[in-house]
């Protein structure tokens, strides 16, 4: 499958949707896993904002690889993003898009910097 490597630099990334399980068959409850074994994916809703342009892109991970509290708002590091072409038919319907997968979301938001409880 085609890959290609997306540049981060310069750009401002923050959760705007928090981690979800992504499903493999909604209608039967199968959870999408990382290969036949590896651990289930998780999808991250993220805002992207770069030279004046913002746009939501959701990125799947699996989730060990989601580190810190990951809430809305939450500025965040993606490690290894790429974009994935794909293509296919349902119900004689073609359809096509890209999605994103990353190695790694980290938030960038220190233990200092978190409000403290009273």
């Amino acid at each position: 499958m085609r890959q290609i490597p997306v540049d981060t630099n310069g750009a401002t990334l923050m959760v705007a949707q928090p981690p979800q399980v992504k499903m493999r068959d909604k209608k039967n409850g199968v959870i999408a896993t990382d290969g036949d074994n590896g651990p289930k994916l998780m999808t991250v809703d993220v805002l992207f904002v770069m030279n004046g342009n913002a746009e939501v892109v959701t990125i799947t991970v699996a989730e060990p690889d989601i580190s810190g509290e990951l809430v809305m708002g939450t500025p965040v590091a993606l490690t290894g993003l790429v974009a994935r072409p794909w293509e296919n038919e349902f119900n004689g319907q073609k359809r096509h898009g890209i999605s994103f997968r990353a190695v790694a979301v980290t938030s960038l938001v220190t233990e200092a910097a978190k409000p403290k409880a009273a």
